[in-house]
Formats: structure tokens, sequence, C-alpha cells
């Protein structure tokens, strides 16, 4: 494939998550005053309840610990709280709040309304399956590509190899 293509490519998928990810977020701050990975947090705990940090943060391929310091935000909102966890004592288990269940709700209806707006509206269903698709595609070839490449950092270096660093005789 041409590499001009894939550059391209790759520039339109950027630009458009970044677009797609503020027309989102401005409309959640103005009208519920919640940025979107507040928001993404509380939705995935309204369709997923009694998650784990670990949970949430592989749910969104980010850090333990940068989902940690969302969620204590919100926890200090008083949008969701944390509850010992029964079968791990080293962790706890996260829930929305009354508070956090309303506030979601509410902004639901609105990130569905500008998911409607900004793509529904322009491609046709099918065509919204498709792109779907190929992006599922995409990301599965990419964590597996990341995971063997993870792995063989991991992996041992065999003796003959080894010795053939610059500067260093093979015999």
């Amino acid at each position: 494939m041409a590499d001009a293509d894939l550059k391209l490519l790759y520039r339109e998928l950027v630009s458009l998550e970044i677009e797609l990810w503020d027309g989102i977020e401005g409309r959640l701050r103005v009208e519920y005053d919640l940025a979107l990975t507040s928001f993404e947090v509380l939705h995935l705990l309204l369709r997923r309840p009694g998650r784990r940090i670990q949970d949430i943060a592989e749910e969104f391929s980010i850090t333990v610990g940068g989902t940690s310091k969302v969620v204590d935000r919100l926890e200090t909102a008083g949008l969701c709280g944390r509850r010992a966890n029964p079968n791990d004592r080293r962790s706890s288990i996260v829930n929305l709040t009354p508070q956090g269940r309303k506030l979601v709700d509410g902004a639901l209806k609105v990130f569905e309304e500008e998911l409607e707006l900004r793509i529904g509206s322009v491609i046709p269903e099918e065509a919204v399956r498709e792109v779907t698709a190929v992006l599922s595609t995409l990301r599965a070839a990419g964590r597996a590509l990341d995971a063997e490449r993870k792995a063989a950092s991991q992996t041992p270096v065999p003796a003959l190899r080894a010795s053939k660093q610059p500067g260093r005789s093979t015999s």
C-alpha cells in the first residue's frame, strides 16, 4: 500500500478522534459540567456496575494510576463510591451513587444526540457497521502486535546473539 495513503488515513483517524472528542466533550461540559473522560467512566459503571479500577483501566486502555485519579475525582464529587472487594482485599469495587446515576442518565442523552449528529446523520447505518468492523480489526491487530513485541522484549536473548554486540568478537 502507498505510504502516502497510510499517512493520510492516520491523519484522518487522529483528526476525527480529536474533533469528535472535543465536540462531545464541549457539549457535556456546557450542559453537565462533565469532562468526557469522567462521562466514559460513569457510563461504564452504569452499563457494568461493580468494576475494579483495573477493569476500568483495561476497558479504556489507560493506566491504573490515571484511572484511579479519575475515580478519585468522581468519588469526591459524590458521583461514585468504592467498597472493599470481597474477593480481593487489595482492590475495591466502584459503583455509581444515586447522584452519579442521575447525572450519567442525562449526560447519556447528550452523548447519543452528538453521536447521531456527528456520525449517524452523515453516513448510513451499514457504513457505520462496516467502519466499526474495520476499526475493531485494526485495534485487535495493534493489540496483538503490542503483545508480541512485549513478549519478545521479555524473552532472554540467546547466547549466540548476545555475544554479537558492537566491539565484541564472536570467536
